[in-house]
């Protein structure tokens, strides 16, 4: 479904992203690992248009959409849960939700009800100004939110940072049934545990490079990514 070849970024006069390849199979879970700083964030966002790639292709669905403008990389089917939530805290949590169809121009009554069928507590708090909400709650309306443009492919940005482990453990099921329902996900994690465990495929960034790729189960096998990266989840209550 996606495709990154010798993708390359820099901020100024600094490579961030140093020739990245990768894939995405259509409706499977990929996820990126790797410390602060490794470029995780910078591929998801210049995915999405955010970002301006110096050289290499993002080719979507076998299009290349390299350097498209971010509303047509959305209306093509591709979704960005961002890192630290976003969410409109002056607005309701339906008005959150209808703000993630912005581009749709049929009935989004249907998806609005699966969003509450997947988030009952969103569906309780439906006229809630999302500022109030719990940190887990604004996590489940910023999926909900993305997932109002009917995406293809949603990509999520550390969907677990700053939670308590209960409120994560949940997210991830929530993330696994959105997937079986047929979206694919492209995920960056700090809990490498958690991530590789609910995916089917995993690549190790270090320093803008892929050092590792595997399936999720491989690298929950390898040494390399057990000393560097598991055991260490920092979700906080």
């Amino acid at each position: 479904m996606l495709k990154l070849n010798d993708l390359r970024v820099s901020y100024g006069g600094i490579e961030a992203v140093k020739g990245i390849s990768l894939e995405v199979p259509e409706k499977s879970i990929v996820t990126l690992i790797g410390a602060n700083g490794a470029g995780k964030s910078t591929i998801l966002r210049t995915i999405v248009g955010l970002v301006k790639a110096k050289s290499g292709t993002v080719s979507f669905l076998d299009e290349d959409i390299t350097g498209q403008p971010s509303d047509q990389i959305v209306a093509k089917g591709i979704t960005l849960v961002p890192e630290g939530r976003r969410v409109f805290p002056n607005l309701s949590v339906y008005e959150n939700l209808k703000i993630g169809a912005y581009l749709r121009k049929d009935d989004f009554t249907e998806d609005i009800n699966w969003i509450y069928d997947l988030f009952p507590r969103l569906k309780e708090r439906s006229w809630q100004m999302a500022g109030t909400l719990s940190g887990g709650e604004q996590q489940m309306l910023a999926v909900g939110r993305a997932l109002m443009s009917k995406p293809k492919l949603m990509m999520m940005d550390e969907p677990s940072l700053g939670l308590a482990p209960l409120v994560v453990q949940g997210i991830f099921e929530i993330i696994q049934e959105i997937n079986k329902q047929g979206v694919t996900i492209l995920l960056i994690e700090q809990n490498a545990n958690l991530a590789l465990k609910a995916a089917d495929y995993g690549y190790v960034l270090e320093t803008g490079n892929i050092a590792l790729t595997g399936t999720g189960a491989e690298l929950l096998a390898n040494e390399q990514v057990k000393a560097a990266y598991l055991g260490k989840a920092r979700s906080k209550a």
